[in-house]
């Protein structure tokens, strides 16, 4: 029934966005603005609030508490679990928005900096670290924490709403099929525009490279051919599609990176990385909370309002995802490879690329945001050209962000076959491709029809109900972490004292 209700509802705004995208787009765009305009402040509180707890429990007595018996051993190495984990939480945004934001916050900085400016340097890097570092991966985190903890320590299914019927209140545990549902249109919703992003920068990829023409015929094609892509790898399982996927892009990823430091301005990164970082953590709390009362400025809700919106609404995604390779691992390696890890790897990746932009467009001259307004999808290409070995850059810079389109979407089948399955861990290939060629359909009939936005402004509009599902996850987390943590220390307790009564008391001198 769930299943049903859930394909119905994305069906029809499929179909609506087929039949009538500006009808669609109107309707969405102005739930879109009265959410970030009378909600924005839930969000800056609940997803700090995200960050803290995380930090909580990491650092806490609880960190020590295994997701999983005592005896359980993580299924994957270290570097295989972050490679799937940074694949699937943000590896393709990185890749679209490495040059972009920077060079976007540049012409049109937060309230109160003058644009074109150094200081409207400093800030565009401050706010790029801010909108991809602790926040995300907090929410991310937290997320897949509840899931993996009622699975792996309580027996309870691979499901968003298991945590949440965890909770001793009788009404919050009939809700369970309605929190599936919302998680099940978050997700499809979310990967349909992923997958409609990837194909615009694989196109624009290219048209850099190999100048084929930019149209939706090639990007049909592109989803077309990406789809049959990752329905091979996720129909080989987690273990090997996923698992080498990842770990391909996570090292394609840091050459890149590594040819742009080197080829680049090396001490201009160098020093971006350093200055953003202590301006980062000097203004914390203060980007977190910042609104704007007093001044008629659209810039905190376009940006980070619209970001933890989309961050909470992949959560469901990447929760799952995370929660199903997390297996055996303590709840402090979990935070600390969920939140920590991936926020400074985020920081380095925009200190390289966005660093680099800045440099050539303040010092060199090369007009970067004219190709951001133009195309955003082009910007980093556009970068590439004024670097040498553009062209190869270039080539490898497509080549990842098809691999990267590749994993989201082999993930992304996982996860909706969980989801679809009863939150079992390893759907069937049927289930998987019904779901793989489902997303593929949404995100090109969208496409055809215009609705890419549309359908990214959809997936923000549900993710006010899922905030709300958040605290509870957060919540029933918190209490089953802090009653196991008391039920081990009173058998480690017990265990003890039985060890000095047979051992008996110490001799005296």
């Amino acid at each position: 029934m769930e299943l049903l209700i859930s394909a119905g509802l994305i069906l029809a705004i499929v179909l609506w966005g087929v039949v009538a995208p500006d009808s669609l787009g109107t309707v969405f765009d102005t739930a879109l603005a009265a959410i970030t305009r009378n909600f924005g402040w839930f969000y800056l509180w609940v997803v700090l609030g995200l960050v803290v707890m995380a930090l909580i429990l990491a650092f806490s007595r609880y960190g020590d508490l295994k997701l999983g018996q005592e005896d359980d051993e993580p299924e994957f190495s270290i570097g295989a679990w972050f490679a799937m984990l940074f694949a699937a939480g943000m590896g393709i945004g990185l890749v679209f928005w490495g040059v972009a934001e920077p060079i976007s916050h540049y012409g049109t900085p937060p309230p109160g900096i003058a644009p074109n400016t150094p200081e409207a340097a400093n800030a565009a890097m401050r706010y790029s670290f801010f909108h991809w570092g602790l926040h995300p991966w907090a929410v991310y985190s937290i997320v897949a924490l509840a899931i993996a903890f009622f699975q792996f320590r309580r027996g309870g299914s691979a499901l968003v709403s298991t945590a949440v019927s965890a909770l001793p209140w009788a009404p919050l545990q009939r809700i369970g099929p309605v929190v599936n549902i919302l998680a099940v249109i978050a997700t499809a919703f979310g990967v349909a525009a992923s997958l409609g992003m990837g194909a615009l920068q694989i196109n624009s990829g290219l048209a850099a490279t190999m100048g084929v023409p930019v149209n939706e015929a090639w990007q049909v094609g592109i989803i077309v051919v990406t789809t049959a892509l990752f329905l091979t790898s996720a129909v080989s399982g987690v273990a090997r599609g996923i698992k080498w996927l990842s770990t391909f892009n996570l090292v394609m990823a840091a050459l890149l990176a590594l040819a742009v430091f080197v080829l680049g301005p090396t001490v201009i990164i160098i020093d971006t990385f350093t200055n953003t970082l202590g301006s980062y953590l000097s203004e914390f709390v203060r980007m977190s909370l910042r609104m704007t009362p007093f001044r008629d400025s659209g810039w905190v809700s376009g940006w980070t309002v619209f970001y933890w919106a989309w961050w909470v609404s992949w959560s469901p995604f990447v929760g799952l995802f995370i929660a199903r390779v997390s297996r055996g691992r303590t709840i402090r390696e979990f935070i600390l490879g969920t939140v920590l890890a991936p926020t400074l790897a985020a920081f380095v990746w925009f200190s390289v690329f966005g660093g680099t932009a800045l440099h050539l467009e303040i010092m060199q001259g090369v007009p970067l945001a004219e190709a951001v307004k133009a195309d955003v999808s082009t910007a980093l290409f556009a970068m590439f050209h004024a670097l040498p070995w553009g062209a190869v850059m270039s080539f490898v810079a497509t080549l990842l962000v098809l691999v990267f389109f590749v994993t989201s979407g082999d993930s992304a089948t996982l996860v909706l076959g969980m989801m679809s399955t009863g939150g079992n861990e390893n759907p069937s290939a049927r289930v998987k491709i019904t779901w793989g060629v489902l997303v593929s359909g949404i995100a090109i009939s969208l496409l055809l029809a215009g609705g890419v936005k549309a359908v990214q402004t959809a997936t923000i509009v549900f993710a006010l109900p899922f905030t709300a599902v958040i605290l509870l996850m957060a919540l029933a987390l918190w209490r089953g972490v802090k009653a196991d943590w008391e039920a081990e220390d009173r058998r480690d307790r017990a265990l003890r004292r039985r060890m000095r009564e047979m051992v008996g008391p110490p001799p005296q001198p």
